[in-house]
C-alpha cells in the first residue's frame, strides 16, 4: 500500500506502508505504556527547628536524600531527591518498602514506609522525613 504525503509536506515523497505493520507498532507502544509505572513527588524533612512558630515554615525540602525501594527483601531502586526535594522513580507495579540510605540515627525516619505502585501509571507520593528535633 502506498500513501501520498500530506499537503505541504517538506519531502513530497510517497511512503510505502505494509498492511498490519502500523497496527502492530501501535499495539507495541500501548503495551509499553502499560508497563511504565512508578512514583513521583516531593520529600520534605522536619521539624527544622526546636520550636515551630506561626508564619515560619517548620519543614524544608529534603534535597539530596536517598530513597531505597525494596520488594520481597531485595532492593528494586534507589533515587536521590533533586531541587525542591523532588524525585521520580520507575518501578514495576506492586508494593514496596521504603527507607532512607543511610538510615538516620535520630528521628522516626521516613513516612510512609510502604507504598503501592499502580500498573501503567505514575502515582504521586510525598514523603516526610522526621528529623528528631523536639
Amino acid at each position: 500500500m502506498w500513501l501520498d504525503p500530506p499537503r505541504g509536506s517538506a519531502t513530497g515523497r510517497t511512503t510505502r506502508v505494509e498492511p498490519g505493520r502500523h497496527t502492530e507498532t501501535v499495539g507495541t507502544l500501548l503495551a509499553l505504556a502499560l508497563l511504565v509505572s512508578g512514583l513521583h513527588g516531593i520529600v520534605t524533612r522536619g521539624p527544622t527547628q526546636p520550636v515551630c512558630r506561626v508564619g515560619t515554615p517548620c519543614t524544608a525540602p529534603a534535597v539530596g536524600a536517598e530513597l531505597v525501594f525494596s520488594r520481597n527483601g531485595r532492593v528494586a531502586a534507589r533515587v536521590r531527591t533533586q531541587a525542591g526535594g523532588r524525585y521520580t522513580v520507575r518501578l514495576a507495579a506492586g508494593t514496596y518498602a521504603v527507607r532512607l540510605s543511610p538510615v538516620p540515627r535520630i528521628g522516626e525516619g521516613i513516612t510512609p514506609r510502604q507504598v503501592l505502585v499502580p500498573r501503567g501509571a505514575s502515582r504521586r507520593i510525598d514523603f516526610m522525613i522526621d528529623t528528631g528535633i523536639r
